[in-house]
Parts: C-alpha cells; structure tokens; sequence
C-alpha cells in the first residue's frame, strides 16, 4: 500500500533513548496496535488448533473407519485454513497501518524540527547522515513495531503449544519450553555484535551519501581542475571500504539466519523422534504423535518471528538512536523565540532603524544601502550571523536588543540572503514565489533587478520552465541570480545579502549594482562584497579589518583615505577607478 501522508499533529515524540522513542511509536496508535496483537495471536493459536485437528482425524476417523465422523474432521481442517488465511490477510493489513503510521509520525517530527533547527544543521550534521536517517532509519524503526502483533501472538503460542504438549506427555512439554531459550542463548551473542556492526555501517553509509552528493554538486568545477579522476578514486576506495563493512554485517546476518532454521530443526528432529518412540512404546497413540509433529512445526513459526523480532529490534535500536540524535540537536542561543516566564517580547521597531552591532562597531543606517568590505569572509559571514539573529550576540535594532524581539517577528522582516542558499525543485515561477500575491509582473521585475530575465526569455516556458533540485541545469551564475530575485521578492524591512555577484561578469555586475540600488531605495539593505563595482554604487561603505570596523565613507573616500581598504578591492589584480568601474 502507498505510505500515509505526514499526520497533521504527529504529537511529541520521547528522545529519552531509541527503546524509549519507539515505545513513543507504539503508544501514539494504541488500539492499532492492540487490535494487530490481537489478530496475531488469534493467527498464531489458529496454527496450533490444525495439528489437533489432523489428530481428531486420524484417531476418531481414519483409524476408527468412521468415514463420517473422518469428512466432519476435514470439513473442520478446511474451515480453520479459510479462517487462518482471513486472519493471515487481516494480521498483514493491520501490521502495514501500524508501520506506515509510524513511518509518516517519524517523517513529520523530524521534518519539522530540522525546519525548526535551521541553520544550526549544516554544522552539526552531514548531508549524508540527515539523508539516511530520513530514508532507512525511519524505516528500520518502523519495523520494530511488528513485534507488537505477530511478536505478542509468537509468545502466546509458544506457552499454548506447551500446555497442550503436557496433556499429551510432559516430557515433550519439557523439551518444547527448554528449546526456545537453548535458541536464544546460541543467537544472542550474534545479535550484540550485529548492533555493533550494523551502526559502524549506517555511519560509513551517511559519510559516503555526504560524498557523493558533494562530488555531484561539484563535479563540473572538478572536471574544469582536473580532479574528477582523483575524487572518483576516492570515491572508489570509501566504496570498497563501505563494501566490506556491508560484508560483516552480512556475514554476521547470515549466520542468525542460518541458525535461525537449523536450530529449530534439530529441536524439531528430537521432539519428533522422542515421540515417535513414546508412540512405539503405546505411551502415545498414532494420531497424537501426528500431532506432536503438527505443533512442533507450528513451533517453528513463532520462533522465526520471535527471531526476526530480535533482529529486527537490534536493527531498529541503530536506527532510532540516529532519530534521536537528531531530534536532541537544538538552535544555537539565538534568545527567546516566544514569551518566557511571563515576560512580553519587546516590540520591533514600527519602521526603519538603524541595526548596531558592538562586536564590530558597524552601525547599519536605516533606510541606506550599506556596503561591507571584510578582510576576512568568515568574519563577513559571522557578521551576517548576528544581524540576522542566527546566532546570540548584543546587536540592537533601533536601540531594541534583537535578541528580546519575538523570533517570528525578527525572522519576517530581516532576511539574509546566501550566495550559495537552496533552490528547491519545481517551476521558475515556484521557485520564486515566496510572498502570497506576487504576480507574474512582480517576478520579472525582480529578475530583471538581478539581471536574470535573460534566464525566462532564453526559454520556450518563460516562467513555467522547469527547475531540478538545487537548479543543477543552471549555471552558477543564473543560480545566483535566481537567488538575488527570490531574495528581492521576499521584500524584508532589511535585507542582507552575502557575495551576490561572485559567479557573475563583470557587465551583470555593474547592472545588477545600479538594479539592486534604485530596488531598495528606501530600504535598509547590508551586501557583504569586496566587489569594486557593488561598493561604488552604495550609500555608505565599511572596512572590516581583523573583525573590526576601521573606516567607513564612501567608496571613492575609502580609496582615496584607506590604503588596506584599496588593497583589498584591488586584490583581484584588476585596477578600479574611484568611481567604481573596472579598466
């Protein structure tokens, strides 16, 4: 069946250990899960009722030459395999709406805390791990609770055959209670290192998933270096090396599955030969070691499950611990998010203000076009950080800490825009729809403030042009321009844009700049460039020298005034004149 849409209210998960969190699965569905018990063990008893039903057969029937009493038996036999196979068909259906429901409430949670952590995910975990854990874990975690149906009805079974065993003839009964747990011990030692194995192995598997999705977004750029046959290589080797950890766990699941069938079989072997004994000795009759046979075999069913069980809660254990861990990553302190204690978030300022912050000493005037030259684009970066509220620091919005501004309000009207963010698959027109209402006029006009409406003109779809995931059959620099018109589009109080132009010409440089100044005119807007050509055209520009602001004037002043200022913008090789342009 198709999986189930995400839950509308999936409920709060238990991240207090995996046992614990899939123990979450199984409370959310209670009476699914109950009602899945239910059928299991009726399943698994109705296995046992068609030995002693066969037995009936031969000894009141067969043996007897009772020929009537023979068809009434078999008549019986028939009904219990329709009625098994009805609770067969039931016991499947009921399983699958326990796993898929469990499946789409793990989807949910953790779709929306990695929605609720942000930015704080690229630095805490892989690409490949998120990957893994959104696909196989939820999977494998999923699967556990199938011990809450068959698994129930296995141990149940198991205790019914022993009891009906012990009016037969106690001894089987004896052997048939020792045999489960004479299984268990040969296994479990197989299972502990299974668990071991198998999370060394999702591990390698996230790191590789991380590669390969890292040479894919960069192989044209390694193929321009030179590189890609270096970086195939690599790859190969982290393969083989995935490959043989692969073979460990295996090697270890073949043998648990192995013994899975032969240790039963030889416990089956000797029941049956014991009571093919008992039978030659007159201890037991004919039909009641036909019978012996029938729930020995039965038997092997509930053991299988109860095996499967275990694997399956090993396997599931590493996969929801990785559930876990994820959902135990929190935001970096960014300040309250919403009231705390009782107190009100202080109000943002109603129009535009000046944004200050004391780590550097730059001051953003409200309304302007500010331009920021860093020395360092890591302190670049960390100072787009704090203006954006992404991580803690004393930055104030028109005299307000930002940090005591409600995090929904800071997060609507202050955007920073990176050079290198997500485009998600769909339309050109989807893509860069992110306010309600924007029309078709809205987006051109912002595509052409980023010099992009070249992209829409160039295709036969116009805006109905397909975009991949990431937008891989655009070039880098349509990409960021794509970026820079979504960004626009989005029409923040104050927008912060980080190396827009970077993957751009020179000439849509020079346009994007004049574009970008005349757009936001009137709006506090921060771009973070060393770009001689996005510096002229702004109202005011910063030198950031070793993580501090050293002079601020415009562009001409700063090259005329600050020799480091002139040294960085020209770092390029490429001569500027005061007014910005490129020789």
């Amino acid at each position: 069946m198709p999986p189930q849409l995400p839950l509308a209210e999936p409920g709060t998960p238990d991240t207090r250990g995996p046992l614990w969190y899939i123990w979450w699965l199984v409370r959310c569905q209670p009476w699914r899960v109950l009602r899945g018990a239910l059928i299991g063990t009726a399943w698994m008893l109705g296995l046992s009722l068609r030995p002693y039903l066969v037995a009936r057969a031969i000894d009141d029937g067969l043996r007897a030459a009772d020929y009537r009493t023979l068809l009434w038996w078999v008549a019986a036999i028939v009904a219990a395999g329709t009625g098994l196979a009805y609770l067969g068909i039931m016991r499947h259906r009921t399983m699958t709406f326990v796993r898929e429901d469990a499946s789409a409430r793990s989807a949910t949670v953790l779709s929306r805390h990695l929605s609720g952590i942000g930015a704080v995910l690229p630095r805490r975990l892989a690409a490949g791990d998120v990957a893994t854990v959104g696909g196989a874990d939820i999977t494998h975690t999923s699967a556990v609770l199938t011990m809450t149906g068959p698994g129930v009805g296995a141990v149940l079974a198991y205790v019914f055959v022993a009891f009906v065993l012990w009016s037969v003839a106690p001894l089987l009964a004896v052997l048939v209670l020792l045999g489960v747990p004479a299984v268990v011990l040969v296994v479990a030692p197989l299972l502990r290192r299974l668990e071991r194995v198998e999370s060394v192995y999702r591990h390698q598997q996230g790191v590789l998933t991380t590669r390969a999705a890292d040479i894919v977004a960069g192989l044209r750029v390694l193929a321009g270096v030179g590189g890609r046959g270096l970086f195939a290589r690599r790859y190969a080797a982290r393969s083989q090396q995935l490959l043989a950890e692969g073979y460990r766990v295996g090697a270890v699941n073949s043998w648990i599955e192995a013994l899975t069938i032969v240790v039963p079989g030889l416990f089956l072997a000797a029941v049956v030969w014991l009571a093919a004994r008992m039978a030659a000795a007159g201890d037991i009759t004919i039909g009641q070691m036909v019978a012996v046979y029938g729930y020995v075999a039965v038997l092997i069913v509930p053991v299988w499950f109860l095996l499967e069980g275990g694997y399956q809660l090993i396997r599931g254990r590493v996969a929801a611990r990785r559930i876990v861990a994820l959902l135990n990553l929190t935001p970096d302190e960014v300040g309250p998010a919403s009231p705390v204690g009782g107190t009100q978030p202080q109000p943002a300022p109603d129009g535009p203000a000046d944004l200050h912050d004391p780590d550097t000493g730059l001051t953003v005037p409200a309304g302007r076009l500010l331009a920021v030259a860093a020395d360092d684009p890591n302190a670049a970066v960390a100072l787009a950080d704090r203006l954006g509220r992404y991580v803690g620091s004393e930055v104030t919005w028109g005299g307000v800490p930002l940090t005591s501004i409600a995090l929904d309000e800071v997060r609507a009207r202050i955007l920073v825009a990176d050079h290198d963010s997500y485009l998600f698959a769909g339309t050109l027109r989807e893509t860069l729809t992110v306010r309600a209402g924007s029309s078709d006029a809205d987006l051109r006009v912002a595509l052409r403030t980023a010099s992009a409406e070249d992209i829409v003109d160039a295709h036969p779809d116009g805006l109905a042009m397909p975009v991949g995931a990431r937008a891989r059959t655009l070039s880098g620099g349509q990409r960021q321009r794509v970026r820079l018109a979504r960004a626009l589009l989005a029409e923040p109080d104050v927008l912060i844009l980080i190396d827009p132009t970077s993957a751009v010409d020179s000439h849509t440089e020079a346009r994007i700049a004049r574009r970008l100044h005349a757009a936001r005119a009137g709006r506090t807007t921060v771009v973070l460039t060393s770009s001689p050509l996005l510096l002229g055209n702004a109202d005011l520009v910063a030198h950031l020298c070793q993580g501090r602001v050293v002079a601020v004037g415009s562009h001409v002043e700063l090259l005329q005034g600050d020799p480091g200022y002139r040294a960085l913008v020209s770092r390029d090789g490429v001569s500027a004149d005061v007014d910005g342009s490129r020789r």
